[in-house]
């Protein structure tokens, strides 16, 4: 394992796309919601990993605006398990000073659960260690589309003139306006895709697609890709002098 990166040369904020549950639970011969709670356990390892590895801002796709194709059964599955995970992990996320914080369009969500990612932002609002990033019915375009809507509406209102619209004041109409940007995006499962993940923030992250399923993603090999991330050279379009 690497050596914790503590000079600067580490990711500040890493993204991850959670994939590969489902397939998980069925080489087990298990219902894939099995799958989905193993994942939900892997998150709690990962965030305790992130101080010793550098990381300040862990930002996890929990579910897509795409998802909601998915089985009835297995989409209530999962809105439970996430109503569970917040009631059960809300304290012990306080207590270990994660700030958490949830990014996606709530109107599709249930009011209860809505109430419970409201009740765990604030609970976790104070705290100065991990930011932790959860993407709920949450989906790139989407997103974008939203912040664009809530632009437009401030031209028409005359709050913004449109000679000042510009790469620099979308982000501030995104979700994720109080976020940097990712420096690293990882998708386990073997795909390489970034299925509609954090497009725009996401325009000069480093990526890395991992064979290994989300459930079986230790720690170990998290803080190995943070360690292969400080080997890279970052020239955003530039080249090195």
């Amino acid at each position: 394992m690497p050596k914790p990166i503590r000079d600067g040369n580490g990711p500040r904020h890493v993204a991850i796309i959670m994939d590969g549950n489902g397939r998980w639970a069925t080489q087990r011969g298990r219902p894939r919601l099995f799958g989905h709670h193993a994942g939900a356990k892997r998150v709690r390892e990962i965030v305790q990993a992130c101080p010793d590895v550098g990381v300040k801002y862990l930002t996890i796709f929990a579910f897509s605006t795409e998802n909601w194709k998915r089985t009835q059964t297995e989409v209530a599955g999962l809105m439970s398990l996430f109503r569970r995970y917040i009631q059960k992990e809300a304290r012990a996320l306080h207590a270990e000073n994660v700030q958490v914080r949830f990014i996606g369009d709530r109107v599709k969500l249930d009011r209860k659960l809505i109430t419970l990612m409201d009740e765990l932002e604030a609970l976790t609002s104070g705290c100065t260690g991990v930011n932790l990033t959860i993407a709920i019915n949450y989906g790139g375009r989407d997103e974008v589309a939203r912040a664009t809507k809530r632009l437009a509406q401030d031209v028409a209102a005359g709050k913004l003139c449109p000679e000042d619209v510009n790469e620099e004041t979308l982000p501030k109409y995104l979700d994720t306006c109080v976020l940097p940007d990712p420096d690293l995006v990882i998708r386990t499962s073997g795909e390489a895709r970034i299925s509609n993940f954090l497009l725009w923030q996401s325009a000069y992250a480093e990526y890395e697609f991992v064979d290994t399923l989300w459930p079986d993603f230790s720690a170990e090999e998290f803080s190995s890709l943070i360690g292969g991330y400080g080997l890279r050279e970052r020239r955003y379009g530039g080249v090195k002098a």
